[in-house]
């Protein structure tokens, strides 16, 4: 089996392709050896940007939008790019009975930073987020599991 250490999907404009993009990336995380917490934190906040991106913005020519991963040793960048929108993405602080508004605050979090782009016709919102390998029994940070990998790859 073929592992991805980065993938780009251009999706369908609809809620539908918040889970599909989901299950890709959690099964390209996992071929890479990705622990299994990290693995859904990082997809919970891909979930979150492509419903902000759906329900706050206009989609990409051919009623599309992006959605990118790129695992890089110790963090994992993850972004989602739309047609933009007349508000700036931010973290909100919703009342305790508010319906919605809390999934930017998810996203700062669980990210060890996040931000916005503009360019001509399309905002990408991106998070970037610790990366830890292994199963719960044996942790190991990025670095030694990133050795532990090249080594098998050589042998």
């Amino acid at each position: 089996m073929e592992v991805f250490t980065s993938s780009v999907l251009v999706l369908p404009y609809t809620a539908s392709s918040v889970g599909a993009a989901r299950r890709r990336l959690m099964a390209d995380l996992a071929g890479a050896g990705v622990y299994e917490g990290t693995a859904c934190d990082v997809g919970l906040v891909l979930s979150e940007l492509i419903s902000n991106a759906l329900r706050h913005a206009t989609p990409l020519p051919g009623r599309t939008l992006r959605a990118s991963w790129r695992l890089c040793g110790v963090s994992i960048e993850v972004t989602v790019s739309d047609g933009g929108s007349d508000t700036v993405p931010r973290v909100h602080e919703p009342t305790g009975w508010a319906v919605g508004g809390r999934g930017l605050g998810i996203v700062d979090r669980l990210s060890l930073r996040w931000g916005v782009s503009d360019a001509e016709g399309e905002t990408t919102v991106w998070a970037e987020l610790p990366v830890r390998y292994g199963s719960p029994e044996r942790l190991e940070p990025a670095w030694v599991a990133g050795a532990s990998a090249s080594a098998a790859r050589e042998a």
